[in-house]
């Protein structure tokens, strides 16, 4: 057995009381991805070791039965696995272990550390599919939330306990946005799930977020794109477990998802490996009951406990913001921030597109100047952006419309409010005393 298979079942034997595995059950079908074993009993995200041709093991996880067989998605697809291999039923799969240990550190979908240090000690289990929690129970969303940034805490103003997408195509400035965030924003613990992303995109993130006066409360849950699609779920539900823990001890916790489309994406291969029939765009059901039963674990919490302030990144494959994933986290989430490459070409960074953006919650929880002050930016920004070019081939005379005359005029300044370097944090109250000088009527 490799090391990491040994620290990770060592992990998953902390979660329940040692006992060795006595169920267990012979490999029938196998076709590199889905196998079916003889039955024992098992629910759906139970652990199992499989023993492969070559004298070691591999683990997978029960994904569901059918005619009295586990069918089990394995974390090591094209293992060498012959027919009547045993598979034994692990303990754990179900909980995750947690404690203030995981803070500063980096781990895998498994908790095994992935930053060379010694496993972290964390003595409580917690659910990794979370609680289920009365709606009416929750605290509201009354409390608005310094992130640092000065477009978004100006004009896109979070709550404490929002749940917000960040929608984006690719190379416009998504990872350097929630580096942004996650140094800069004001919480106790900030838990960061990184599922499906490059490697070196992996290992320059955690360079740089994991420096710092914020290393101390941050936690990363890391699976590069090249692991199996049963880890990035696992990796997705880990992070929101960490998150959920955190909340009931009190914590103010940020929680970061990038990304939300790498998760459904691995939904999706397990479903049509399972046998769902693909819907809208290729995706089955499960990935459109996933998305809500992940999203809605994020929030406030109950009376005496903290809350979860999430960001999820949804990424717009060639820039269509229709995309199924798109549409359906738009829906439940409480706001959106979109980021618009046209924006990413003029060098506007971040390339927040406010016209398009949007925060369910900010009416509720700033002042009606400030209110006032951002529909006006918003309103700005939308018709120059919609006169740009009809002002580049010479077709408008000013004086025709005095709002776009103001936005022209105007434009500089809002330029240069919405850049910002990625090194900067700027303060909930100096963004809004600067919103509402550059939209003060002169």
């Amino acid at each position: 057995m490799s090391p990491v298979l040994d620290r990770i079942v060592t992990l998953t034997g902390r979660i329940a009381p040692p006992e060795r595995p006595t169920m267990s059950g012979r490999v029938l079908r196998y076709d590199g991805l889905i196998l079916e074993c003889a039955g024992f009993p098992a629910s759906p995200g139970t652990l199992a070791r499989i023993e492969t041709e070559d004298g070691g093991h591999v683990l997978g996880e029960v994904v569901g039965f059918a005619e009295g067989r586990n069918l089990l998605f394995l974390e090591q697809p094209g293992s060498r696995i012959t027919v009547g291999a045993m598979v034994r039923r692990m303990p754990g799969g179900h909980h995750a272990q947690m404690g203030e240990g995981l803070l500063g550190r980096v781990i895998d979908a498994q908790g095994a550390p992935l930053d060379g240090r010694p496993d972290p000690d964390c003595p409580d289990p917690w659910p990794l599919a979370g609680h289920v929690v009365n709606p009416l129970a929750r605290q509201p969303v009354a409390e608005a939330l310094d992130v640092g940034v000065r477009l978004i805490n100006a004009a896109l103003t979070v709550g404490l306990g929002q749940r917000v997408g960040i929608v984006a195509g690719s190379g416009v400035g998504k990872s350097v946005l929630i580096e942004m965030l996650t140094r800069n924003t004001e919480a106790d613990v900030v838990v960061v799930g990184l599922i499906g992303e490059r490697a070196r995109e992996v290992g320059a993130f955690v360079g740089q977020v994991m420096k710092g006066g914020s290393a101390y409360k941050t936690v990363v849950v890391a699976v590069p794109a090249d692991r199996s699609p049963l880890l990035r779920i696992r990796a997705a539900n880990r992070a929101t477990a960490i998150a959920e823990y955190f909340r009931a001890k009190g914590k103010r916790v940020m929680l970061i998802l990038d990304s939300l489309t790498r998760v459904a994406h691995a939904r999706r291969e397990i479903g049509l490996a399972l046998g769902e029939q693909p819907t809208s765009r290729g995706y089955p059901p499960s990935v459109v009951s996933l998305l809500p039963t992940l999203i809605e674990r994020a929030g406030p919490g109950l009376a005496g406990e903290g809350s979860i302030t999430a960001f999820y990144t949804v990424l717009a494959d060639g820039d269509d913001t229709s995309d199924p994933v798109v549409d359906t986290a738009r829906a439940i989430l409480d706001g959106h921030i979109v980021l618009s490459r046209a924006q990413a070409q003029m060098g506007i960074f971040p390339a927040i597109d406010l016209p398009q953006s949007v925060s369910r919650v900010m009416n509720d929880i700033v002042d009606p100047a400030h209110d006032a002050a951002a529909r006006r930016l918003r309103r700005l920004i939308a018709l120059y952006l919609e006169n740009r070019d009809m002002m580049l081939m010479g077709a408008y005379v000013p004086g025709q419309d005095i709002e776009l005359d103001e936005a022209i005029r105007v434009w500089p300044a809002i330029t240069a409010f919405i850049g910002q370097d990625r090194h900067e944090a700027a303060p909930l109250q100096d963004a809004r005393t600067a919103l509402l000088s550059l939209t003060a009527t002169p």
